[in-house]
């Protein structure tokens, strides 16, 4: 399936009573959480730090566009990707599991596999964004895959893979990997200022039942 459909409005409604409900947990969700802590631990014990900090950058550019389409669900009436009632052990926000958050918080670590010289091209292009675009593509064609399943939601018939691929996955990608080849310090007040836009707007927004 390659955009939305509104016939899955009721399973999208169904999905945002489901926010932050406690009674779907699983159990399995902690090993998760232990193995994403274990992969920034022995970056961290390598003093691998700008590949950290690539990951941080990220996983907060994801939680951006989270709270973004949380924001979206609140004031149009549904989010442009929804995660079904049944599919995670727990809903963080109306367009993300706990499952898919913490495989978001190390999918930065993909910087690893970027050539040391940020200056080379691929097929003409810059490979940061020659990645990053690959990238974006790779994660699209997998949303195509969750989107067919009863497990992720598109109900906007003009919100889809393309639109995610471009306007989403993209971002998420060029920006971590543009994120890894700054000076630290820079990496420092940029993702810093994220993660501390993030809290604010999760301190604020939730409380007002916004998201």
């Amino acid at each position: 399936m390659l955009f939305g459909d509104w016939s899955f409005a009721p399973a999208a409604e169904a999905a945002m009573k489901a926010v932050r409900d406690p009674s779907n947990f699983q159990w399995y969700l902690l090993p998760i959480f232990a193995l994403v802590l274990c992969v920034y631990w022995q970056e961290i014990s390598k003093k691998n730090f700008r590949a950290v900090f690539c990951a941080v950058g990220l996983y907060s550019i994801h939680w951006l566009y989270e709270i973004a389409n949380a924001v979206i669900a609140h004031f149009s009436g549904y989010a442009l990707w929804t995660v079904s009632a049944e599919s995670s052990a727990f809903i963080l926000l109306v367009g993300v599991g706990a499952e898919l958050s913490l495989m978001f918080s190390v999918a930065g670590f993909s910087c690893k596999l970027l050539p040391e010289d940020k200056n080379l091209k691929v097929l003409g292009m810059n490979n940061r964004w020659f990645f990053g675009i690959a990238m974006a593509l790779f994660c699209s064609v997998v949303e195509i895959f969750l989107a067919w399943t009863p497990a992720f939601i598109w109900v906007y018939p003009w919100w889809g893979a393309i639109p995610v691929w471009i306007t989403t996955y993209i971002p998420f990608f060029v920006g971590a990997y543009l994120i890894y080849d700054l000076p630290q310090k820079k990496q420092i007040k940029l993702v810093g200022g994220m993660v501390c836009l993030n809290i604010i707007l999760l301190l604020v927004l939730v409380p007002l039942g916004i998201i």
